[in-house]
C-alpha cells in the first residue's frame, strides 16, 4: 500500500533540492532554552537535526498516569532547542510545569558517574530531569539533579531538597509517599520524605559490588535498568545486588586528551563471565535476607542446543504488589525462564511459570504484572496480531499494542465477553499510559506527532507537542517487495519525475533485532533518508528477517546466523526495487550507510556482495562479534568457545580480504556499546589485507551521537563520500 505522494504535505522543489530552506518562517521552535519570540534563521537541514537532537526535543515522555486517572506526570523540554528537561503535571484538562531544572540552580553541571552510565545505557543526552519516581497516589515526585535528591508534590508546592550521604542515583518513592530510597557510591540509602532519618539498607561489600543499580548487561540488552522494588507497606525493598569483579576489565581512553587517565569497564563480552546478581529483602528495621533463587534449570525440561548452560545467570525482572515481591530469572542459554513468587520473609521462592524455547526466550512487557493481578490477554486475541506489550488494565480491560501490519503499532483493548477492538485508527505507531478510566495516546503518524488524553474513551484533551518541524518533508513510498513482501520505504528527490533519470541508489537499514525503520510513522530517520533523496540519490530503507512486527519466527530466523538471511533480503529488496522502478534506479551505482546493527550491514553488503553494494558508510559497526556483550550475542550466535563457526562466518575482521569497494569506517572514541576496538582491530586486518578504507574517529562521542558540529558535519561528509564513491 503505497503512500499517495501528494498528500504527504506542502513542500517546494526548490527547498528539497537544496535539503535547505532559503527564507525565514515562525514554527513551534525555541531558543537554546525557552520559546522562540520571532522566527529561525536560514539553517540547513543537518544543523537543524543536531541542534534538535534528531527532532526529540520538545517532545513529552514519560507519561504516568494516576490510579483514579485525574493526575497526568510527564517529561519533556521547553521547546524544540531546549535540551532542558522539565517534569509537568496534566490535570483538569490542562497543564503546568512542577519542576522547572533552572529555577532550582540546574546549568548542566556534572552528574555522578553511575547516572553517567544509567542515562548512556538508556540513551539519555539531555539535561534536567531525565527521570522521576512517584507514590502509588501520584501525589508526589521524586528525582535527582546532578546527584542532588529532590520531592515535589502535585498540590503546587514548590520541590524541596533532601539531605543524602552523597550523590544521588534512581531515587524510588515509597507507595505511601513518605520514605525515599536512593544509592549513592553503590549503596543503597533510605530517607524520610520530610529530609530525616538517612539511613543505609545495604552498603556494599567491595568496590566491585553495588546494591540497587543495573549492570551493563541487564540495562543495555536485557532492558531491565531498576533493580530495587518497594514492598506496598513501605516495610522493605527488594533489590539486585551486583557483583562484577568476576567481569572482564576493559579500558577506554580519550586519545584526544592524553591527560585523562583511561576509564576501566567491567565489560562481559561473550563467552565470558557475566556479573554475579542476587536478590535481597532488605527491611527497615534492620533486617536483611537473601531470596534464595534457583540455581540451575531442571535437565530433564531444559531444551537441548549445540550449547547448553542452564545456570540462571540473568534477574530479567522484579518487583513487589499486593501479592509479595516477585521476579523473573533465565537461563545463561537463554532457553529457560521461571517466574518466581519470594516470601517476603523467610526468601524461598516458589516457581509460578516455567517457560522454555528452542532459540531463545522472549518477554513480553507488562505480561507478568497482568498475569499477577488475575487478568489475561485471553484466547480471543486474534491470531494475526504480534502483540508487542501489555499497557495495563482498567476495570476488566486490558490495553496492550500490537501490529497486524508490520509498519503499523496500534493500541488494542480487550475486555472479557466482548473480545478485541483496536482504540486506534490512522495508520502510524501508537503506544498509550493507562490509569483509572483515562488513557494517554501517545501517537505518530505520517502526519506529525501528538498525544491524546481520553476518560472514559472520549477526548479529554491533549498535551502540548513542541517538536519542530524538519526542513524536508518525508514522502516515503511504502512497499512489500519480493516473495518475503520484505517491507521497504523508498524516498525519492521531490523534483523527480519518473522516467526522467536514473538515480544512484542509497540503501539505509537497521535490519537488526528489536528496531524498525519502516514505519507509517514521524521518526527522525524519513527525514534524514528524505534529506539524502534530496541530495540526488533515492534512498531504500528495508526491515527483513528478525525484524520486530512479522511474529516470533520471523524474529527467530537469525538463529545461529545473523548475517545471511539479513543481507540476503537486503539484496533481494534492492534488486526488486530494481525490477519495479527500472527506469528511475541505477543498478550500477548502489551504496549503503547504517549506524550500530546497521553499520556491521553496511560493511558486510561491500565485504560479501560487491556485485549488488558500490560503497559504504559503516558507523559504530561491532565487526568482531565476540566482542559484544554476552545476553544479546550469545542470545543469537551462542557461545564463541562452543560455536566458533558462529562468529567466524558472521565477523568481519576475518572477512576483511574481500573488500574491494570504497568504506568509510566512522566510530566514537567514547563508545562504551560498541567499543572502538571494533574499528581498529577490522582496520587492521583491512591494512594487512592491502584494502584501501576510509577512518573517521569522532573525538568526545559515545554511540549515540547527536552534538551540534558532528552529527550535523558527519551527514554532510557521508553525502560527499558517497557521492564520490559511486561518480554521481
Amino acid at each position: 500500500m503505497p503512500y499517495d505522494r501528494a498528500t504527504e504535505g506542502p513542500s517546494t522543489e526548490a527547498q528539497h533540492a537544496a535539503g535547505r530552506t532559503t527564507d525565514t518562517r515562525a514554527t513551534e521552535g525555541t531558543s537554546a532554552e525557552g520559546p522562540l519570540t520571532g522566527a529561525l534563521p536560514a539553517e540547513d537541514f543537518p544543523l537543524q537535526f543536531a541542534r534538535t537532537a534528531r527532532f526529540t526535543l520538545g517532545a513529552p515522555r514519560q507519561f504516568t498516569v494516576s490510579p483514579d486517572g485525574e493526575r497526568i506526570l510527564f517529561l519533556r523540554t521547553a521547546g524544540g532547542r531546549s535540551t532542558t528537561s522539565s517534569l509537568w503535571l496534566f490535570e483538569d484538562g490542562g497543564e503546568r510545569v512542577l519542576v522547572d531544572p533552572r529555577a532550582l540552580g540546574d546549568d548542566g553541571q556534572e552528574v555522578p558517574e553511575a547516572e553517567r552510565i544509567r542515562r548512556e545505557r538508556a540513551r539519555e543526552t539531555g539535561r534536567g530531569v531525565v527521570g522521576y519516581a512517584t507514590d502509588a497516589a501520584v501525589r508526589t515526585a521524586v528525582f535527582a539533579l546532578a546527584g542532588e535528591l529532590w520531592l515535589v508534590g502535585t498540590d503546587g508546592g514548590a520541590p524541596r531538597p533532601l539531605p543524602t550521604a552523597g550523590p544521588a542515583v534512581d531515587p524510588r518513592l515509597s507507595p505511601d509517599g513518605t520514605l525515599v530510597s536512593y544509592v549513592t557510591d553503590g549503596a543503597l540509602h533510605v530517607v524520610r520524605a520530610d529530609g530525616t532519618g538517612d539511613r543505609p539498607l545495604a552498603v556494599p561489600e567491595g568496590p566491585e559490588v553495588t546494591y540497587g543499580l543495573a549492570d551493563h548487561v541487564s540495562a543495555e540488552s536485557i532492558g531491565r535498568e531498576r533493580s530495587s522494588w518497594w514492598a506496598p507497606d513501605g516495610s522493605a525493598l527488594l533489590a539486585v545486588r551486583a557483583d562484577t569483579s568476576p567481569v572482564g576489565h576493559w579500558h577506554l581512553a580519550d586519545a584526544s586528551r592524553p591527560e585523562r587517565a583511561p576509564r576501566t569497564l567491567r565489560y562481559p563480552a561473550a563467552g565470558t563471565p557475566n556479573a554475579e546478581l542476587s536478590l535481597h529483602l532488605l527491611r527497615l528495621d534492620g533486617g536483611r535476607t537473601r531470596v534464595r533463587l534457583p540455581a540451575a534449570a531442571d535437565p530433564a525440561t531444559h531444551p537441548a542446543g549445540a550449547w547448553t548452560d542452564p545456570a540462571f545467570e540473568y534477574v530479567v525482572e522484579g518487583g513487589w504488589d499486593a501479592a509479595g515481591p516477585y521476579a523473573t530469572v533465565q537461563t545463561r542459554d537463554q532457553r529457560t525462564a521461571h517466574r518466581l513468587d519470594i516470601d517476603p520473609v523467610s526468601g524461598g521462592t516458589t516457581v509460578t511459570d516455567r517457560q522454555h524455547a528452542g532459540t531463545w526466550m522472549e518477554f513480553l512487557p507488562g505480561a507478568t504484572a497482568l498475569a499477577r493481578s488475575g487478568a489475561a490477554l485471553g484466547a480471543d486475541v486474534p491470531a494475526e496480531l504480534d502483540v508487542r506489550a501489555v499497557l495495563g488494565r482498567a476495570g476488566d480491560t486490558v490495553y496492550f499494542t500490537a501490529s497486524d501490519e508490520p509498519t503499523e503499532t496500534h493500541v488494542w483493548a480487550r475486555t472479557p465477553g466482548a473480545g478485541c477492538r483496536r482504540v486506534t485508527d490512522e495508520p502510524g505507531v501508537h503506544t498509550a499510559a493507562v490509569g483509572g478510566d483515562t488513557l494517554v495516546v501517545d501517537s505518530r503518524t505520517p502526519h506529525g506527532h501528538t498525544v491524546t488524553v481520553l476518560r472514559g474513551g472520549r477526548p479529554g484533551g491533549r498535551v502540548a507537542v513542541l517538536t519542530e518541524q524538519p526542513l524536508v518533508s518525508p514522502v516515503p513510498v511504502f512497499l512489500a517487495l519480493g516473495e518475503r513482501e520484505l517491507r521497504t520505504a523508498l524516498y525519492l528527490p521531490s523534483g523527480h519525475r519518473e522516467g526522467a533519470a536514473r538515480l544512484p541508489v542509497l540503501v539505509h537499514s537497521y535490519a537488526g533485532p528489536g528496531v524498525q525503520t519502516v514505519v507509517r510513522s514521524s521518526v527522525w530517520f524519513h527525514a534524514v533518508n528524505q534529506w539524502f533523496a534530496e541530495q540526488g540519490f533515492a534512498v531504500l530503507s528495508i526491515d527483513g528477517r528478525g525484524t520486530p512486527g512479522r511474529g516470533a519466527a520471523w524474529r527467530r530466523t537469525v538463529h545461529g546466523d545473523q548475517l545471511t538471511p539479513v543481507l540476503d533480503d537486503q539484496v533481494d529488496a534492492v534488486r526488486a526495487a530494481l525490477a519495479r522502478y527500472p527506469d528511475d534506479l541505477d543498478p550500477e551505482r548502489v551504496g549503503i550507510r547504517g549506524w550500530s546493527f546497521g553499520g556491521y550491514l553496511a560493511a558486510a553488503a561491500v565485504l560479501h556482495r560487491p556485485d549488488v553494494f558500490h560503497a559504504a558508510v559503516a558507523g559504530a559497526a561491532p565487526t568482531d562479534l565476540a566482542l559484544y556483550d554476552t545476553h544479546w550475542k550469545e542470545r543469537y550466535l551462542g557461545h564463541p568457545g562452543v560455536q566458533p563457526e558462529n562468529y567466524a562466518r558472521c565477523s568481519l575482521v576475518a572477512h576483511a580480504h574481500r573488500l574491494t569497494r570504497p568504506l568509510l569506517l566512522v566510530q566514537g572514541m567514547l563508545d562504551d556499546n560498541v567499543v572502538p576496538a571494533h574499528l581498529l582491530r577490522f582496520s587492521r586486518a583491512l591494512l594487512a589485507a592491502g584494502r584501501p578504507h576510509s577512518v573517521l574517529p569522532l573525538p568526545d562521542s559515545t554511540h549515540l551521537v547527536t552534538e551540534e558540529g558532528v552529527a550535523d558535519t558527519l551527514l554532510r561528509l557521508e553525502v560527499d563520500f558517497l557521492k564520490k564513491s559511486l561518480g554521481v
